[in-house]
């Protein structure tokens, strides 16, 4: 693929991969998301695009190795469908999943790409990321210092109409957030105050992943 091949021959910031490909900016973005989700790419704290672990087995994404059993007994402990979202600029991108086989649940595909103006795991990535709110953000700076002081976020029809959620921050050992860990459903099950009932357990998968 163009963009691939773009970054092993030292394109690494989306202007360069943008020059090198003769892509759209967006295009470039978006092909590169696509890689990263899959793990040929992987990108760096500063935003630059290096190669991922299927390419670089010493660059192995243990965060993604790790995700997918913690997942799975987040969403066996809650009952509700389980994510793990990372920032990618402007938006988060659902990187890892454990969804609820049947029944009314709220499913996010590994590879979506949503808002960061809406949704718990949005909080949670602005709170212990940049603090900066963007525009035309569902809450407010005093709500992402509340998820600060208490350490996890919750939504209520933010994101979607009818659907609630609770996230929690993965963190590096430098204290730096690397991800969201999130459960999401509908309201009529995690009513209007979800964190009274899945904070703990999603402050346990978090904790965890961050370990």
């Amino acid at each position: 693929m163009v963009v691939l091949d773009a970054v092993q021959a030292g394109a690494h910031s989306l202007a360069q991969l943008t020059e090198a490909t003769g892509l759209s900016r967006a295009t470039a973005h978006r092909l590169a998301v696509a890689l990263e989700v899959h793990r040929f790419l992987a990108r760096e704290g500063d935003g630059r695009w290096q190669l991922g672990a299927r390419l670089a087995p010493a660059r192995a994404d243990d965060l993604l190795d790790r995700a997918a059993p913690v997942l799975a007994r987040l969403r066996d402990v809650t009952g509700e469908s389980a994510q793990l979202y990372r920032r990618q600029g402007d938006r988060r991108v659902c990187v890892a999943a454990a969804d609820l086989g049947s029944g009314l649940r709220d499913t996010v595909p590994v590879g979506a790409a949503l808002p960061m103006t809406a949704g718990s795991a949005a909080q949670v990535l602005l709170a212990f990321g940049t603090g900066e709110l963007p525009d035309g953000a569902a809450f407010t700076p005093r709500t992402l210092a509340e998820v600060r002081r208490r350490g996890w976020a919750h939504s209520v029809g933010e994101r979607e109409q009818g659907v609630a959620s609770v996230s929690a921050p993965v963190l590096s050992t430098a204290g730096d957030v690397l991800a969201a860990v999130s459960v999401s459903g509908p309201i009529e099950r995690l009513t209007r105050q979800p964190g009274r009932l899945h904070a703990p357990a999603v402050l346990a998968a978090a904790r965890e992943l961050s370990s």
